[in-house]
């Protein structure tokens, strides 16, 4: 389990920071989601595949912890570019800013499914199951993802 977390753990929280765009809570979550593989290891059905649990509580997490921002009235979930801490900027250089701004801008789905398959190079079929979709929605959200964020970029320029 050291070697998954070794292996996998800083690409999971460049993941969960795109989502939250806050390093701190995206650490906790790719913490806690380590930490339940290792609390449900003996109850799990199939250990054969570990990574896909970690992506998947990683993903629930991000949701929880934007759903608690939106309870509390902190963030309306990514209608406001959030304020980045210094390690935030230093994950997402410059040259990436205006794409992970139009990521953030999309609708979760579609965020999720492209995060998964281009950033995490993920399989349709392993993001469709890390998403709980079927595969053919994850290519839809994906061909939509890419075209929005085409959008938004040339209307930003």
């Amino acid at each position: 389990m050291s070697e998954l977390y070794a292996e996998h753990a800083l690409g999971l929280v460049r993941l969960a920071v795109i989502v939250l765009g806050d390093v701190a809570t995206a650490e906790d979550v790719v913490q806690d989601a380590f930490l339940g593989l290792y609390r449900r290891w003996d109850h799990l059905p199939d250990t054969s595949h570990p990574l896909d649990y970690v992506r998947t509580s990683v993903l629930n997490g991000c949701r929880s912890a934007l759903r608690g921002r939106s309870r509390r009235g902190l963030v309306a979930a990514f209608s406001q570019p959030p304020t980045e801490s210094a390690e935030a900027r230093a994950l997402v250089s410059e040259e990436y800013r205006a794409v992970v701004t139009a990521i953030r801008r999309l609708p979760r789905r579609q965020r999720e499914a492209l995060l998964l398959r281009y950033y995490l190079d993920m399989s349709e079929d392993e993001v469709a199951r890390s998403m709980g979709v079927s595969r053919g929605t994850v290519k839809s959200a994906t061909s939509r993802a890419l075209v929005a964020i085409g959008r938004i970029l040339t209307e930003e320029s």
